[in-house]
């Protein structure tokens, strides 16, 4: 029995973790079609900003739950107002814009910081499960992560923020002729997807270590759980998320790391052959 709480444990840690770096690019990718390869990248300035916070001796709670989401926000808005907000609609143009800003800012990162790794300490002990030992951390990261998507749908559900931001991504021009000031909207949304991508960086910061490069092992599993999860942003990610951990997880447990990533990829190889529109495009549509 304790070793199947602890296993269960991990099982849902591997979810968690998917949907917490998946969420803020569903919200910029699957609510604004806009593909962001940056999103590693502000998940990484995040996980920098909460190194560079522990460095200098905040409170380890700030550091990785409040300067990191604040941090990347005000970054996001200004990509977004500088380079993104000028190539809405042309998705290629954004697409290679995104990527050679994630370029831009791994060689940033390397030139301040170096080719190192920096750590940041796990603020929470283990905990003991009969005779196994459990990961406190693990616990506080899932909780997170469904804070982060509880109250990414509050906002978006009852909130008029997001019921603007919604209206805005589903007829722009409606939106602007009833007064809506969309490029403010688009502004903010892509701020809000930027802040939660940074959110994810600081809390999983103690556990990856932080180095320049390590948005690429970002990157891949959120965009492969965007575009399996569909068109409902939300649900999606936590359909897609749900599959793709239970996976990788079962076939990490099996047998290592290595093939965990792989199954995770034939998976979604697997689900996209199957479902070109993603679980959402055919199992809950109209969903959030």
């Amino acid at each position: 029995m304790d070793l199947a709480i602890v296993v269960g444990i991990d099982f849902i840690y591997a979810v968690a973790t998917l949907a917490l770096i998946s969420v803020g690019l569903a919200i910029v990718f699957g609510m604004m079609r806009i593909i962001n390869l940056a999103h590693g990248e502000f998940m990484v300035m995040g996980s920098y900003s909460a190194a560079v916070a522990v460095h200098h001796h905040v409170n380890i709670w700030i550091a990785i739950l409040i300067i990191p989401p604040v941090t990347v926000a005000i970054i996001g808005a200004a990509v977004e107002y500088l380079i993104v907000r000028r190539l809405y609609g042309r998705m290629v143009e954004t697409m290679l814009a995104t990527w050679g800003l994630s370029l831009f800012v791994v060689g940033i990162l390397t030139m301040i910081f170096g080719d190192v790794t920096e750590g940041v300490p796990t603020p929470l002990p283990g905990i003991t499960i009969g005779s196994y030992q459990a990961s406190g951390y693990s616990l506080f990261v899932i909780a997170v992560s469904i804070a982060a998507i509880v109250g990414v749908y509050l906002v978006l559900r009852n909130s008029r923020l997001g019921l603007l931001a919604r209206g805005t991504m589903q007829n722009a021009e409606m939106a602007a002729a009833l007064g809506v000031d969309t490029s403010r909207i688009y502004a903010v949304t892509f701020a809000f997807g930027a802040a939660l991508a940074g959110l994810a960086g600081g809390v999983l910061a103690p556990i990856s270590g932080v180095f320049p490069s390590i948005g690429g092992s970002y990157i891949g599993r959120a965009f492969i759980t965007v575009i399996g999860g569909g068109p409902a942003a939300l649900v999606g990610t936590i359909s897609a998320s749900s599959l793709f951990g239970f996976i990788n997880q079962l076939a990490t447990f099996a047998t290592n790391p290595v093939y965990g990533e792989v199954a995770l990829l034939v998976a979604a190889i697997i689900l996209i052959r199957l479902l070109p529109q993603g679980i959402t495009g055919r199992f809950f549509r109209g969903s959030l």
